[in-house]
C-alpha cells in the first residue's frame, strides 16, 4: 500500500500536467470504475472456488510488472495519456481480484466477534501508508519524474508477494478442491439472489451505490481541486492525500471501540451524514491550510463507513459464498462510478467552479443516508447471525 500510495499520488498528477483536464481525469476514474463492471461478479464466483494465498501472490506478480511500464515508455519519450488509462484499467482490474480474495479470507484468520476490529486494523495499517507514500512521493516529485514513482509501487508488489508467501495459515475456510463442482453463471446467480433477497445487503448496496455515485468526483477531480483552488505545490498536494489517510488511520484503530458502544445502523447512516457536512465546509473555504483538517475529518468518516460495511457483509454472509455476494455488492457499488466521474467533470468544466460542485456533492451525501434510516438497514443488527446479534444485545439502536 505504500507503494500504491505513490501510484495514487502520480498517475492523477500525470494525467493533469499531459492534459489539464477535468474530463481527463474523469476518465481516468472511469478506467478505474470499469473492471467492476465487466469482471466484478465472475471474479466474486472465482475466488471462492480457488486458493486464495496462491491467487493473491500471482497477482502481486503481475501487477509488478503492470506498473513498471510506465516509467518504461516515458524514459524512451513513449508515454501518452492513452497508456496511463490502459494502465489504470489494467492495475485495477488485477487489483478487484486481490481485495476480493483479501476480504473473504480475513474471516478465515480471525474470528467472527473480531472482525470489526481486525477490519480497522487492517484499514489502519493501509492509511499509514496512505499518510507516508503521498508525503514522501511529494516531496521528491520535484527531485524525479512523476512516472519514475511507479518503480516504487513496482518494488512494493514483490514484497508484499513475498510477506504472503512466508504465512503459514490457509485463505479458504475449506479445501477448494473439495468444493462441489457447480457452473459459475450457477454460483454468480446464487450470489445475486442472496444479496437481493436480503433486507438489509440489498439496502446496504443500493446506499454505497448511491454515495460511489455523488462522491466520486471528489476524488476523480481532487488534483484540480487542490491545484486550482487552493493553490498546492506537489508538495502540498502530498499533504492534502496524506490528510484524509491521517484521518483514516485515527478513525480505523477506533473502529473496534466504536463497535462495541454503537450499532451498525448508527455508524453506517451517521457516518456518511456526518462526512457530506464536512464536504460541504470543505469547499466553502479556499485556503489549502484551513482545508486540510477538514480532509482529515471528512476522510476519517468516511474510512469508518467502509469498515462496518465490510464488516457487516462479512458477519451476515456465509464465508463459502462471500466473494461472490462482496462482488455482487461491488459491481452495485462501482455501477454509478463511470457515471458519477464524467457527470461530475462536465459539471465542473461548463460550470467552471470546483467547489459549487464539491458542495453539492456533500448536501446528496448528507441527504442520502438519512432515507436509508427507516429501511432494514437502520435495524441491521437484528439480521446478524444469533451468536453476533447476542453480543449486540447491549448495543444502543
Amino acid at each position: 500500500m505504500l507503494g500504491s500510495a505513490f501510484s495514487g499520488f502520480a498517475l492523477p498528477l500525470l494525467v493533469f500536467q499531459l492534459t489539464h483536464s477535468p474530463i481527463s481525469l474523469a476518465i481516468t476514474t472511469f478506467t478505474f470504475a470499469l473492471p467492476h463492471l465487466l469482471f466484478g461478479l465472475f471474479i466474486g464466483a472465482w475466488v471462492d472456488r480457488v486458493d486464495r494465498k496462491r491467487l493473491m501472490i500471482t497477482v502481486d506478480v503481475l501487477l509488478a510488472l503492470v506498473m513498471l511500464t510506465i516509467p518504461a515508455l516515458a524514459w524512451f519519450h513513449m508515454l501518452n495519456v492513452y497508456w496511463v488509462y490502459a494502465v489504470q484499467f489494467a492495475a485495477s482490474s488485477l487489483g478487484l481480484i486481490f481485495e476480493q480474495a483479501e476480504f473473504t479470507a480475513i474471516p478465515s484468520l480471525v474470528g467472527q466477534h473480531d472482525l470489526v476490529t481486525a477490519n480497522g486494523r487492517i484499514n489502519a495499517s493501509y492509511q499509514t501508508s496512505e499518510v507516508l507514500g503521498p508525503t514522501i512521493a511529494g516531496a521528491i516529485a520535484s527531485v524525479i519524474s512523476v512516472p519514475a514513482l511507479l518503480v516504487v509501487d513496482s518494488i512494493s508488489y514483490a514484497f508484499s508477494a513475498g510477506a504472503l508467501a512466508s504465512i503459514k495459515a490457509g485463505f479458504n475456510t475449506a479445501d477448494p478442491k473439495t468444493r462441489p463442482a457447480t457452473r459459475i453463471l450457477a454460483d454468480i446467480g446464487e450470489g445475486l439472489r442472496y444479496v437481493v433477497t436480503h433486507p438489509v445487503l440489498r439496502n446496504v448496496s443500493l446506499l454505497m451505490m448511491l454515495f460511489n455515485l455523488v462522491n466520486v468526483t471528489i476524488y476523480a477531480q481532487g488534483v484540480l481541486y487542490a491545484k486550482e483552488r487552493l493553490h498546492a505545490s506537489n508538495f502540498e498536494l502530498g499533504l492534502f492525500f496524506a490528510a484524509g489517510s491521517v484521518g483514516a488511520v485515527i478513525f480505523s484503530l477506533g473502529a473496534g471501540w466504536l463497535r462495541k458502544r454503537y450499532s451498525f445502523s448508527v455508524v453506517v447512516i451517521g457516518c456518511l451524514s456526518l462526512g457530506g457536512l464536512c464536504t460541504m465546509v470543505f469547499a466553502a473555504i479556499p485556503w489549502f491550510w484551513l482545508a486540510l483538517p477538514l480532509v482529515l475529518l471528512r476522510e476519517g468518516l468516511l474510512s469508518l463507513l467502509n469498515i462496518n460495511t465490510f464488516s457487516l457483509r462479512q458477519a451476515i454472509v456465509p464465508n463459502r459464498m462471500l466473494g461472490r455476494v462482496l462482488s455482487v455488492a461491488g459491481l452495485l457499488a462501482f455501477s454509478a462510478m463511470p457515471l458519477g466521474s464524467l457527470a461530475g467533470g462536465y459539471l465542473i468544466q461548463l460550470t467552471h467552479n470546483v467547489a459549487l460542485v464539491f458542495a453539492g456533492v456533500g448536501a446528496l451525501m448528507f441527504v442520502i443516508p438519512l432515507f436509508f434510516a427507516f429501511t432494514a438497514l437502520g435495524r441491521a443488527d437484528q439480521y446478524l447471525p444469533k451468536q453476533d446479534a447476542a453480543a449486540s444485545t447491549a448495543l444502543p439502536s
